[in-house]
């Protein structure tokens, strides 16, 4: 993982999800906690393109070379955003209402206005 394509479009994929984010909490669109869960569903959902491009392709691969490498990436990719997305998602509603991490980002959000 994490070598010339996949890294790529990982990287590609959350960059544009989190610079769309970014840009709805400067707009007001979506508040902070939000903001919390979209970032960490971003990075998840860039891992997931990351794994997804790179096992797709390799089980495509292994059932039909050239053609089903294209395709294998294809949809690993589309299913590993998917998914990744789905288990950020989670992680991030848990990390937004703990009382811990909000007690640590408190005095930062203050500092910052």
């Amino acid at each position: 993982m994490l070598q010339g394509g996949s890294l790529w479009a990982g990287l590609l994929a959350g960059g544009m999800s989190q610079l769309q984010d970014t840009k709805s909490l400067q707009q007001g669109r979506i508040g902070k906690k939000e903001y919390t869960v979209q970032t960490v569903e971003n990075v998840t959902g860039a891992v997931g393109v990351m794994a997804g491009v790179e096992y797709g392709a390799v089980l495509g691969s292994t059932v039909l070379p050239g053609v089903g490498t294209v395709v294998g990436a294809l949809l690993g990719g589309v299913l590993g955003d998917r998914m990744g997305r789905i288990v950020g998602g989670q992680a991030g509603n848990i990390l937004s209402k703990n009382p811990l991490v909000n007690k640590v980002v408190q005095p930062v959000e203050e500092a910052i206005q």
